[in-house]
């Protein structure tokens, strides 16, 4: 199970115990349609069961999906729309092959290609802007970070060395472009040091530098301000296992602050994503505990909370795979 829990820097701490929308959501629109396995405009609910190799849908829309896919002690779940029929694709990357599986949506077709190698981290999303979600991996090696990409347009190939092999991978729309930019999050030199983000703009090939966060913060990039543009975000951790999450989001809008507290740090995951429809990515989290998702809506304002029980215990829910 070490692959799955491996997306989440706290996930093992928790285990051991589109189409649709205008051009301003486009900034949402790739995330949510790797989540909305019914095309209804709206993020399912999704657990990967490490006990059975299954996959659990709660399809928005109505009805449930239980499909078996995958090998939690060698598979990173890496949904995405890569067949761009505005569905999720079931999928992952196989850290001992290489190879990403998956069934297309679209036909119901198994499709497995090598791209990467063991000890790679897959970060699969749509950098060329043709609405399919690309293969991609990075690599650290000597210090650095080297970012691998096949792209769905055209079946090019691309290598870029961005970032340092200690930061952490951030890629996001934070252009409002429709391409995904590359971008990281560099630590501080210790765990209450400012972090930074470095993100290489793909409408231009310029580079932003933005001083966001603390060392041991939760990357949880989401367009919360519908702008078509992915926010700089971070999750925090308290102290001990009972204390809240707190939620510090920069609007691209603005360049304002969402400062909210949402969720417990021994128990739950983040798993924000568009879960109400309105193009905004929601502040949401799964329990462990109670196999519960708990959203906190954009639509309010980030006011109003629902919850809704979906998995067991030592799941893991398959959004959590946006968060670094």
């Amino acid at each position: 199970m070490r692959y799955f829990v491996a997306v989440s820097r706290r996930l093992a701490l928790v285990v051991a115990i589109g189409s649709l929308f205008v051009i301003s959501a486009l900034g949402q629109t790739a995330l949510r349609r790797a989540m909305d396995y019914d095309n209804d405009g709206r993020a399912d609910f999704t657990v990967f069961r490490p006990s059975n190799n299954v996959w659990y849908v709660n399809k928005s829309a109505g009805g449930f999906t239980f499909q078996q896919f995958g090998l939690a002690n060698s598979d990173y779940p890496a949904p995405g729309d890569f067949d761009g029929d505005g569905k999720g694709d079931i999928s992952v990357w196989r850290d001992t092959d290489g190879v990403w599986y998956r069934f297309n949506s679209s036909n119901g077709t198994f499709f497995a290609q090598a791209f990467g190698t063991s000890g790679d981290e897959p970060v699969g999303r749509d950098y060329d802007g043709d609405g399919k979600t690309d293969l991609a991996v990075v690599r650290r090696t000597g210090g650095n970070m080297i970012w691998y990409v096949l792209r769905s347009s055209d079946g090019g190939f691309s290598g870029v060395q961005f970032g340092l092999s200690t930061d952490y991978t951030a890629p996001g729309n934070y252009d409002g472009d429709t391409k995904f930019d590359i971008a990281v999050q560099r630590p501080g030199a210790t765990a209450s040091s400012q972090s930074t983000f470095y993100i290489q703009n793909s409408s231009n090939g310029s580079f932003s530098v933005v001083a966001w966060g603390l060392s041991n913060d939760l990357v949880v990039p989401g367009d919360y301000d519908g702008d078509g543009k992915t926010d700089i975000a971070v999750v925090r951790e308290g102290s001990t296992p009972t204390s809240v999450l707190t939620w510090f989001i920069r609007k691209s809008t603005d360049g304002n602050l969402i400062a909210t507290q949402f969720g417990l740090t021994g128990s739950d995951l983040s798993t924000q994503n568009d879960y109400d429809g309105d193009g905004k990515t929601d502040i949401s989290i799964w329990r462990d505990t109670t196999g519960t998702f708990y959203v906190l809506t954009s639509a309010s304002n980030f006011s109003t909370a629902t919850q809704s029980q979906w998995g067991s215990t030592g799941d893991y829910p398959v959004a959590g795979y946006d968060t670094h």
